[in-house]
């Protein structure tokens, strides 16, 4: 059958529109934009974790409470003060909680990269992304082993 779907005739040999080269583009146009995105992934996956780095720290932060209360119980009151005097609710950096400095690397960093990356692909590739790893599938794919079908 070559790829084409017994009950519908729908030929599924290679990548669907959303996924194959516009007309005129580049391979190097293509492994630019790959980089491009592979870039903005790497972020993507920096910026998961600076969302753990901001819960992990809120959590300490939240225990913290429980650990002045047990000092406090076990007859350290001078600890349990300076717990919560010097470290409960104290800034991470100077003038920010963790919150903050998401909000910021968002702001100035995360939201322009991703807008820049969307609009090369839309200028570029006609707003087609994962050209680069669609031609790689393309490539490493066998032909007719139904575990490597191109959809």
């Amino acid at each position: 059958m070559n790829g084409m779907n017994a009950t519908n005739g729908i030929d599924h040999s290679g990548p669907d529109r959303d996924h194959r080269r516009p007309e005129g583009v580049s391979d190097e146009t293509v492994e630019a934009l790959g980089a491009f995105s592979k870039a903005l992934e790497m972020t993507e996956r920096a910026r998961g974790h600076l969302y753990e780095f901001h819960q992990l720290t809120g959590s300490a932060d939240l225990e913290l409470d429980r650990a002045a209360a047990l000092l406090r119980k076990a007859g350290h009151p001078q600890w349990a003060d300076r717990v919560e005097a010097d470290i409960i609710g104290r800034n991470v950096i100077p003038g920010h909680w963790t919150f903050q400095i998401i909000e910021e690397y968002n702001r100035t960093y995360y939201e322009p990269f991703k807008a820049a990356e969307r609009q090369a692909l839309e200028e570029l590739a006609d707003g087609r992304d994962h050209l680069y790893e669609a031609e790689m599938k393309e490539a490493r794919r066998t032909a007719g082993h139904p575990d490597h079908t191109a959809r």
